[in-house]
């Protein structure tokens, strides 16, 4: 189980370098990217802050509750703080598992856990030159974007 917070873009080819097992029948990884706009506005740019020590703790005991809720061999998840641009990598869970269905449910698991419990903020910047701190209206807003 393995967690990181990373200053510089996220390699999806080093993420999944070595990121294997004879008995997984799945990988499954969800890649987060900054996309170009957001409730109607042109984005340009967005920034991740994140209290790291409190993250480290809080998804240390998400890939816990990960592994005792689904049959999985391993996971892995990377967060990119600072600034990113349009097509930039923010977020990367990979899950090893036996069989495809469990990899699909702990990744999913493990995504939406992530943005419910962990200290990281997100600043968007427009093409109109204002930005914001979009929050979540509704626990089950992430489902409607």
């Amino acid at each position: 189980m393995i967690f990181e917070l990373s200053k510089t873009p996220l390699d999806r080819a080093r993420l999944s370098a070595d990121f294997d097992a004879p008995a997984a029948g799945a990988l499954n990884c969800f890649e987060g990217r900054v996309r170009n706009n957001n409730d109607g506005k042109s984005v340009v740019t967005l920034v991740y802050e994140a209290y790291a020590p409190l993250c480290r703790q809080e998804m240390q005991k998400i890939l816990k509750e990960a592994r005792d809720r689904f049959p999985i061999i391993d996971i892995k998840v990377a967060h990119r703080i600072g600034t990113l641009k349009v097509g930039d990598l923010a977020v990367w869970v990979g899950v090893l598992a036996p069989h495809r269905l469990e990899a699909f449910a702990a990744c999913q698991y493990t995504i939406d856990q992530l943005k419910k419990r962990l200290p990281i903020w997100k600043k968007e910047y427009y093409s109109d030159g204002t930005s914001t701190w979009p929050c979540c209206a509704s626990e089950h807003a992430h489902e409607r974007r």
